[in-house]
């Protein structure tokens, strides 16, 4: 009886082994994939702040040729009296 009752118990702690191996790898599994979800998010981050970037230089520029064009005008005496 003594020598059922460990082979069950010895039964029953490789089982829970067993699980909790397949539950670290679902851990790994889990947290790889987490990684790979915040690296593309830090991209995506990435590329709106550039975008950004971008959207600003273009007022920029758009600026300067309308202080450019405004005193072409100016110059050539065909300009609004409304600014």
């Amino acid at each position: 009886m003594a020598d059922n009752i460990e082979n069950l118990t010895l039964e029953l702690l490789k089982r829970i082994q067993a699980e909790q191996s397949a539950s670290r790898d679902r851990d790994n599994e889990i947290l790889s994939r987490l990684s790979y979800i915040e690296s593309g998010l830090s991209r995506i981050s990435r590329d709106q702040s550039l975008n950004y970037s971008e959207i600003v230089d273009d007022r920029h520029i758009v600026d300067k040729m309308r202080d450019r064009i405004n005193r072409i005008e100016r110059r050539l005496d065909i300009c609004d009296d409304a600014p």
